[in-house]
C-alpha cells in the first residue's frame, strides 16, 4: 500500500515566511493608512477644481473632480487607503467639463450612496440626442453611473445640509437659473470653510447678510476678491480655484490679492493644498 505523501516543515516554512511578510506590510500599510481624528480638506493640484474632504472618523466627499480623469485617479490614489473603493457623498458645484468630467471618472471606480447636484443639472437622457454638448454627455454618464450604484440624487436647495461624523456641509447658495452654481460652507469645531469656487456675483448680496469671519475661503483667481462679501468674511486663508472664468479676468498682482493680511495659496505654485484641522486650530499644508 502507497502510503500518503506529506510536506516537509521545511516545505510549509518555504511559504510560512513569505506569507508572514506579505501580512506584516498588508498590516503596515492599513495603520499608516487609517484616520488620523482630523479633519482634512485637500484642495487637488489638477485642471479646474476637486476637492477632496476626510472627516475624522475617516469618510470622504468628493466635490467636483476637475477636467483631467487621470490626474484625479491619481491624486485619489495618493489619498485614499489603498482598500478604499467607495466615497461617502459625491458633490457637483455646476455643471462644465472643469468640474465633471473628473468625478464622472471617480464614479467608475469608486461607489457612492449620495450625490448632490447643482440647480443647472437639467438633461434628458432618455434618448440618443447626437447633438447633446459634451456637458450633456458627462451629465447622462454621471447619472447612469449613479443609477448602476443605486445612489440617491438630490439636487441642491440653499439651506440643505450634509452631516458626517462631525463634520457639517450647508448649501449657502445655489445661484441663479443662468448661472447655477453651489457655494458651500464647512463647519467642523471651531473651523469653518466656504467653497465659492462655482459662485457668482448676484450670489454676494444673498450671503452678505448672514456672513462671519471665517478660517478658509476658496475664491475664483479670475474674480477681483476686493468685495464687500470677502471683507465681511475676512478669511485667514484664500486658496484661488481656477475652474470658473470671467468674461474679463481680473488682472492683480499676487500681493494685492494679499487682502488684510490673508495667508494666500494657488494650486499653480504651491501643489495640492490641504487645509488640516484638530477641531480648535486648524494649519494648510503644501505639495510644494
Amino acid at each position: 500500500m502507497t502510503e500518503p505523501a506529506f510536506a516537509s516543515p521545511a516545505t510549509y516554512h518555504r511559504y510560512l515566511i513569505p506569507l508572514a511578510l506579505l501580512g506584516l506590510v498588508l498590516f503596515a500599510a492599513a495603520w499608516f493608512a487609517r484616520s488620523d481624528g482630523r479633519f482634512h480638506v485637500y484642495f487637488f493640484d489638477t485642471s479646474g477644481d476637486a476637492i477632496l474632504i476626510e472627516t475624522e472618523q475617516g469618510k470622504y466627499i468628493l466635490i467636483d473632480g476637475g477636467s483631467d480623469p487621470a490626474l484625479l485617479a491619481l491624486h485619489l490614489g495618493r489619498t485614499l487607503p489603498f482598500w478604499r473603493r467607495s466615497l461617502d457623498a459625491v458633490i457637483l458645484t455646476q455643471s462644465n467639463p472643469k468640474r465633471l468630467a473628473g468625478q464622472v471618472a471617480a464614479l467608475t471606480r469608486y461607489r457612492t450612496d449620495m450625490a448632490i447636484a447643482p440647480a443647472d443639472f437639467d438633461v434628458d437622457c432618455t434618448s440618443n440626442d447626437i447633438d447633446r454638448t459634451r456637458t450633456q454627455n458627462l451629465q447622462c454618464e454621471w447619472l447612469r453611473l449613479l443609477r448602476e450604484q443605486q445612489a440617491r440624487v438630490n439636487v441642491a436647495q440653499a439651506g440643505d445640509q450634509l452631516r458626517l461624523d462631525s463634520v457639517l456641509v450647508t448649501v449657502l447658495s445655489t445661484g441663479d437659473e443662468d448661472e447655477a452654481g453651489l457655494v458651500l460652507r464647512l463647519d467642523y469645531g471651531a473651523t469653518s470653510v466656504i467653497l465659492n469656487g462655482a459662485g457668482v456675483e448676484s450670489d454676494d448680496d444673498r450671503l452678505l447678510a448672514a456672513a462671519v469671519p471665517v478660517t478658509v475661503l476658496a475664491y475664483p483667481w479670475q474674480l477681483d476678491p476686493e468685495t464687500p462679501l470677502v471683507t465681511a468674511l475676512q478669511p485667514q486663508a484664500i486658496i484661488f480655484t481656477q475652474a470658473w472664468e470671467a468674461e474679463k479676468p481680473v488682472l492683480l498682482t499676487w500681493q494685492e490679492r494679499r487682502l488684510h493680511g490673508a495667508a494666500i495659496y494657488h494650486n499653480k505654485l504651491n501643489g495640492t493644498i490641504e487645509l488640516i484641522s484638530d477641531g480648535r486650530q486648524a494649519w494648510i499644508e503644501t505639495e510644494k
